[in-house]
C-alpha cells in the first residue's frame, strides 16, 4: 500500500480526502495543529471518525514546526503528500495577517523542503479561486494572469505557486496546485456562508448578506473535490513540452508542474443560495444587506476544462442536493428540529 501524509487532516477538506484514502487502499498518516481559528470540538469530531478507518494515523503537529516535520517524513517514508494545511479565510487575514505568513507562507517552504529532501512522488497542495483577485473575465481560466489579488490570504496562496514552481523548475519535484472553489458540504467550517446562513436561519436571527446580494459563487461539493484530488494523486505531472517561454502558460511549465480549477462549472446567485437553504431549513431568512466587504471577490466561476481533460472528471454534485446533504449533517450533528 502506498503511503499519503495529508496535512490539515482534521480540516474540512483534510477530513473527507483522509477518509477517501484511508478507505481506498492508501495508508494515509494525518497531521493538524487543531488550531482555534473556529471551533476545536469540530476538528476533534472529524478525528473520531478517522479513527474508524484501519489505515489512518493521526499526529498533531504544525508545518512550521520544521524539524518535527522532518522527523516524520523521516519515519514514514511517504510516497505521496497533500498539502491543505493552511490558515483559512479571506476576511481574517485583514484582522491577523502573520498567520498567514506563518502558515502559508513559511509552512509551505517547510513541505517543499521535506518533500524534495525526501524524493516525494508527487505534491498536490491547495490553492484557492481568491488567487483571481480582481480579474473579471469569466469563467476563470488557470491560463489566466493572476497577478492582482485582493486579500493576503489570496496572495499567500498565490505565492504557494510560485514556490511551488520554483521548486519544481530547480529541483524537479513534481508539483500540483488545485484551485479550490467555494467547498461546502457535511463536515464543513463555522466560517463559511452555508453554515453561517443555515445556523442562524435555524436560530431565527439575522444573516448579513454583502455587496446588496449582488454575488455568485461556484459553489463545489466537498465530495466533488475530493474525486478531483483523488483522481489527480497517481498522475504525476511531467514538463509541458508545448511549453513556450516567448508565451508562457500559467497553468504548466517547462517544470514537471501543473495547476487546476476545482469548482463546479456552475456559478449561483447568492439570493438564490439563500432560496435554497430557507427551503431545506423550513424557515425565512431574517436578511441585513452590507455593502461589500475589503478583499471579497464579487462573482467566482471555474473553467474546468484542464481538470476535465486529464482526469475524464467533472464536479457534478447540483447545489440543491449539496445543501441538502449539509442541512441534513447540520441537523443531525447539532440536534436541532
Amino acid at each position: 500500500m502506498e503511503k499519503v501524509l495529508v496535512t490539515g487532516a482534521a480540516g474540512f477538506i483534510g477530513f473527507h480526502l483522509s477518509k477517501r484514502l484511508a478507505d481506498t487502499n492508501y495508508k494515509v498518516v494525518g497531521i493538524d495543529n487543531i488550531n482555534d481559528y473556529y471551533d476545536v470540538r469540530l476538528k476533534y469530531a472529524r478525528l473520531e471518525q478517522l479513527k474508524k478507518c484501519n489505515n489512518f494515523r493521526f499526529e498533531k503537529m504544525d508545518i512550521s514546526d520544521k524539524m518535527g516535520l522532518e522527523n516524520i517524513f523521516q519515519i514514514e517514508k511517504f510516497d505521496y503528500v497533500v498539502n491543505l494545511a493552511a490558515q483559512a479565510g479571506v476576511r481574517y487575514s485583514l484582522i491577523n495577517p502573520y498567520a498567514y505568513i506563518d502558515a502559508n507562507i513559511s509552512g509551505f517552504l517547510n513541505i517543499l523542503e521535506c518533500c524534495k529532501k525526501f524524493e516525494i512522488k508527487h505534491l498536490l497542495f491547495a490553492s484557492s479561486s481568491s488567487v483571481y483577485g480582481a480579474n473579471t473575465k469569466m469563467p476563470f481560466s488557470v491560463k489566466d494572469n493572476v497577478d492582482h489579488p485582493i486579500s493576503l490570504y489570496a496572495a499567500t496562496k498565490k505565492s504557494n505557486e510560485l514556490f511551488a514552481h520554483t521548486y519544481a523548475a530547480l529541483y524537479n519535484l513534481k508539483v500540483t496546485g488545485l484551485r479550490f472553489f467555494t467547498v461546502y458540504g457535511p463536515w464543513g467550517r463555522p466560517d463559511m456562508s452555508l453554515f453561517i446562513f443555515t445556523k442562524a436561519i435555524t436560530e431565527g436571527k439575522p444573516i448579513e448578506v454583502y455587496n446588496n446580494g449582488n454575488m455568485s459563487r461556484d459553489f463545489t461539493y466537498i465530495e466533488d473535490i475530493v474525486e478531483g484530488l483523488v483522481r489527480l494523486l497517481p498522475i504525476i505531472p511531467e514538463p509541458d513540452k508545448n511549453w513556450n517561454g516567448s508565451h508562457p502558460n500559467p497553468a504548466s511549465s517547462f517544470a514537471p508542474y501543473r495547476l487546476y480549477n476545482i469548482g463546479n462549472n456552475k456559478p449561483v446567485e447568492l439570493m438564490k443560495f439563500i432560496e435554497i437553504i430557507e427551503k431545506e431549513v423550513g424557515k425565512k431568512a431574517i436578511i441585513e444587506f452590507k455593502p461589500i466587504q475589503k478583499g471579497d471577490v464579487r462573482d467566482t466561476y471555474a473553467d474546468i476544462d484542464e481538470l476535465a481533460a486529464v482526469t475524464g472528471f467533472k464536479p457534478i454534485t447540483p447545489i440543491e442536493i449539496g445543501v441538502k446533504k449539509f442541512v441534513e449533517w447540520y441537523k443531525s450533528f447539532y440536534q436541532t428540529q
